[in-house]
């Protein structure tokens, strides 16, 4: 433990998190993240933070009970701070370190910088959640942000979430400090500096473990149920599922059964009529509920008393994920669809505190969640529901990444992957860390990818310049129709792809791969795996684009051996032929369509 003034001690991840904010900022004033889970000490962090830095401070949160939290943690210190909170009925801002709500201070931007700011401007901006940050410049931090930088250009901005990954947007940074790209470049916050995993706090003993019971009474079926555009499940779609479920009382049952000799119960309910029904059924005098339309000093009374053990059971509607504290929770009961592993880590991280006479935590899930609490976001929607986190190296640059895809045992037999997300040096091409001192780069390796007709180079398969020559790359649709027109030409809507081993007129193997549409009209090409060459041929020209899992390992060396393994295989959504004196080849085919175009067997 490293001792500090006051009598607070770090633990060692927490004095290595802040070393390695303070290491960062010393070089750079780009915005950072460190990532701790839930119950970890993220107050004891920024208070440790705010005790070394220099200049002003200004911590903001989004609720007025973490703002509570971390100026308390900063008083620990034997220190004094201000308040800037309606919320908690103190407006101040006049010392050098400040912890605000990000709506007060939003409303006062002239107290926080400008001509007309009357104190010295801040140094050091510290977002707790940060996960709330948006993109959106008119929002309510962004525009924090900007009166802040308005008066101190190099103003040193750090976020802390436990779940850095924004619903719509995937991962909130840029690029993390093991060596990897996780958000594109438009990310506001550039390097995750430090993060803490949660199996390791577990292991370590810092949190309680985790325990998830197989309920065994019916589950709800959210199976069908689809995120909106902005990622979140409609309420009135979950009401639809939830309301008046005949397996609501018998779930109630079991939660409370299993609550007997447990101290703490958090019980999430998919909707506010979902949560009024459950209230029916739980014991009288022993649970309340809270939801977005509750009063504040409603709210704080139930609040008050769950903290006090007068109440046992607590539930609540999507309110309660972030900012709550009640270490003697010791049973989660998941009654509500999570719609991301970020979102269903900062529920169960509600009963993970270290609690005295808690031995772990209880997790009841009736809502059939897919999600692994120790795996970490992959940051891109997932594809399909029987999908999970797969780890695919990088033939170029060798980076373990991390995407969604499907498993045949141990063989990764398809993933959704475009690009490798590795950091390379600049000059040498080989893995880097950032913050290095080299120039580092994301590695070029793309795993799917459109070509360009006039450099060649690789592009996303949903770029429409070149990223090489910037030539605007050549629609699908226009590449579709344009074969059309042609007379000889012939273009196939893919309904499947039949691989054959088999021999030439010559008696030498060969791979047939004939493709055909909806009405029998088919396009043919073959293969020869006989010389290097000639596989290298083959993996170049098919592998790289048939692989459900490209840059696999794949290399067959004999027809039989594709024909075998035709599972790792993909068909294209359609194939473009041009005849040849009397016969047919196959000139272009076209994967990942997103076009006008009806693909094979869609309605």
């Amino acid at each position: 433990m490293n001792a500090h003034a006051g009598g607070v001690s770090l633990r060692p991840y927490q004095a290595e998190a802040v070393a390695r904010v303070v290491t960062h900022f010393r070089a750079s004033s780009e915005p950072a993240v460190v990532v701790l889970p839930t119950g970890s000490g993220k107050s004891l962090v920024i208070a440790e933070l705010a005790r070394l830095a220099r200049g002003r401070v200004l911590v903001l949160a989004h609720v007025r009970e973490l703002v509570e939290q971390n100026h308390a943690k900063y008083l620990d210190y034997g220190l004094d701070a201000d308040i800037f909170s309606a919320g908690l009925g103190r407006k101040e801002a006049g010392r050098q370190v400040v912890f605000g709500s990000v709506q007060s201070v939003v409303r006062n931007l002239a107290a926080f910088g400008g001509a007309d700011a009357t104190q010295r401007p801040f140094t050091l901006l510290v977002i707790d959640e940060c996960h709330r940050v948006s993109l959106d410049e008119d929002s309510s931090y962004r525009q924090v942000i900007e009166r802040l930088r308005a008066t101190n250009p190099h103003l040193k901005i750090l976020g802390l979430t436990a779940t850095p990954y924004r619903l719509g947007q995937g991962f909130v940074y840029h690029r993390h400090h093991h060596g990897m790209v996780r958000g594109d470049e438009a990310c506001f916050f550039r390097d995750c500096v430090f993060e803490q995993p949660l199996r390791l706090m577990v292991k370590q003993g810092y949190l309680a473990p985790p325990r998830r019971v197989d309920a065994a009474v019916a589950r709800y079926d959210f199976s069908r149920l689809t995120p909106s555009a902005s990622g979140v499940f409609q309420e009135a779609e979950l009401n639809r599922l939830v309301a008046g479920h005949r397996a609501t009382p018998g779930i109630i049952a079991e939660v409370i059964e299993h609550a007997e000799g447990r101290q703490g119960v958090m019980v999430f309910a998919a909707s506010v009529v979902h949560a009024e029904e459950i209230m029916g059924y739980l014991p009288a005098g022993q649970a309340a509920l809270i939801t977005g339309a509750t009063p504040g000093h409603e709210r704080d009374a139930v609040i008050g008393a769950f903290k006090a053990r007068h109440l046992k059971y607590l539930v609540n509607v999507a309110v309660l994920t972030t900012g709550f504290d009640a270490p003697h929770v010791d049973l989660i009961a998941i009654l509500r669809p999570t719609e991301s592993v970020g979102l269903y880590q900062q529920i169960v991280g509600r009963g993970l505190r270290l609690s005295p006479g808690k031995t772990d935590c209880l997790i009841l899930d009736y809502a059939g969640n897919p999600w692994d609490l120790f795996a970490p976001e992959v940051g891109a929607p997932k594809p399909a529901g029987d999908t999970e986190p797969v780890q695919v190296a990088c033939p170029e640059c060798g980076h373990a990444n991390l995407f969604w895809g499907r498993r045949d045992g141990e063989l990764v037999i398809e993933h959704f992957g475009r690009r490798c997300q590795g950091l390379v040096d600049t000059s040498t091409g080989e893995p880097a860390l950032p913050g290095e001192g080299g120039a580092v780069q994301q590695c070029d390796f793309r795993y799917r990818f459109k070509v360009c007709g006039d450099c060649g180079a690789e592009n996303d398969i949903a770029a429409r310049r070149c990223h090489g020559c910037q030539a605007l790359l050549v629609d699908a649709d226009d590449k579709l129709k344009e074969a059309l027109r042609l007379r000889d030409a012939r273009v196939l809507r893919v309904a499947g792809m039949q691989l054959e081993s088999t021999t030439n007129a010559r008696g030498l193997p060969r791979l047939k791969v004939t493709y055909h549409d909806e009405d029998g009209a088919s396009l043919i090409e073959w293969f020869a795996l006989e010389t290097p060459a000639q596989r290298g041929a083959f993996a170049a020209v098919f592998l790289r684009d048939h692989l459900r899992a490209p840059g696999s390992a794949f290399r067959p060396t004999a027809p039989g051996e594709v024909v075998d393994e035709q599972k790792r295989l993909r068909a294209p959504d359609f194939v473009i032929g041009r005849k040849v004196g009397r016969h047919w080849q196959v000139r272009e085919k076209v994967f990942d369509y997103a076009g006008r175009y009806r693909k094979a067997y869609e309605v």
